[in-house]
């Protein structure tokens, strides 16, 4: 009787202090939203940006807040906690802490897409935004159906290490054909390809937040919802299919929900790598493994990590901009070597 009161105690405590990290997430990210807002070549003081929202600033304050800066504010919590979870499902589906939709090739499958319709798509027209998504995750499920038909084995299955390498080599070979397609292009249309290469928040209008919403709308609860399969599958394919769970449906719905939320933020953000990698494993020290928790402290992670390093990219060398894909990198590459070093 004492055990089982002191298990849901612990279990209760842990749920607080899940709820009061994400807690913190949250006023983290609105702080860096409002940081954000004022942040840029054409300087905002607080109180402009008070006025302007209230709608009492100049047309000149509308057209910079409203048309220029809050849709890229917007996209950078969006994409962020799109590719951080995406990459918390690849984890747990592999059970592979190195699984991240850039490192299994499922960014680059999306970036050939958009790359492909970049190529062909007139070069005096605006590409249409609505399709852009689509096409990504045209690409994105392509390179996961590659990786998982080549990665599968009849009688072993899927291998974490096996996958890992195969998503590797074929990012490998997908970024080789990007290349000799910027090489194609006219010098318009490659300096958009270099722009999106570059991780850059390319899409900054309302267009392309209207076009990404949906899917984060409709996939980050998809995901939540999956939780405790996840913590299941977690234990092993042996192990999950002993406790009723069909495994292999289960699989492909969650890499599914991965290729979506990947390749649709992809499409408006371009080559961002690294947050799907970083966002999980920051979340994950903060509120443990249960992906209840997890999975929305991942979005959270994600959107701060991205929101972040966009207002930093945008200021640090005003008037020129450094793509947020640059800053993320420098920004996760030593906290994750911290966390190679720390592991066992």
């Amino acid at each position: 009787m004492e055990t089982a009161v002191s298990v849901a105690s612990a279990a209760r405590r842990r749920r607080n202090r899940g709820i009061a990290v994400m807690a913190v997430l949250t006023a983290l990210i609105v702080g860096t939203f409002v940081i954000s807002m004022n942040t840029g070549h054409i300087r905002l003081s607080p109180s402009d940006v008070t006025k302007t929202l209230f709608g009492m600033g100049t047309a000149k304050q509308s057209l910079i807040l409203f048309e220029f800066r809050l849709p890229r504010i917007v996209l950078s919590v969006l994409v962020g906690a799109g590719l951080s979870v995406a990459g918390c499902i690849l984890q747990g589906v592999s059970r592979n802490a190195l699984a991240d939709p850039g490192i299994l090739g499922i960014n680059a499958g999306a970036g050939l897409a958009v790359m492909l319709f970049i190529s062909f798509y007139p070069a005096g027209s605006a590409a249409p935004a609505y399709m852009l998504p689509l096409l990504a995750l045209v690409g994105a499920g392509a390179a996961a159906l590659s990786i998982y038909s080549l990665a599968y084995r009849k009688h072993e299955g899927i291998s974490p290490t096996r996958l890992v390498l195969t998503g590797i080599a074929v990012a490998a070979g997908i970024a080789a054909a990007m290349i000799v397609l910027t090489l194609r292009l006219d010098p318009d249309k490659y300096q958009l390809a270099a722009t999106w290469l570059a991780g850059s928040i390319w899409g900054t209008n309302w267009k392309y937040v209207l076009a990404l919403l949906p899917w984060t709308a409709a996939l980050l609860p998809f995901a939540i919802r999956k939780a405790r399969v996840l913590n299941v599958l977690n234990l092993g394919e042996q192990t999950a299919a002993g406790l009723g769970v069909p495994v292999g449906r289960e699989r492909l719905l969650l890499l599914a929900a991965a290729v979506g939320l990947a390749g649709s933020a992809v499409a408006v953000s371009g080559g961002i790598g690294f947050v799907g990698l970083i966002g999980p494993h920051v979340a994950r020290r903060l509120v443990g493994p249960k992906h209840q928790l997890l999975l929305p402290a991942s979005a959270l992670a994600g959107g701060l990590l991205l929101i972040a390093a966009d207002t930093i990219g945008r200021s640090i060398l005003q008037p020129s901009e450094i793509p947020a894909g640059i800053v993320v990198a420098v920004i996760g590459a030593p906290y994750f070597l911290y966390l190679l070093m720390r592991s066992k």
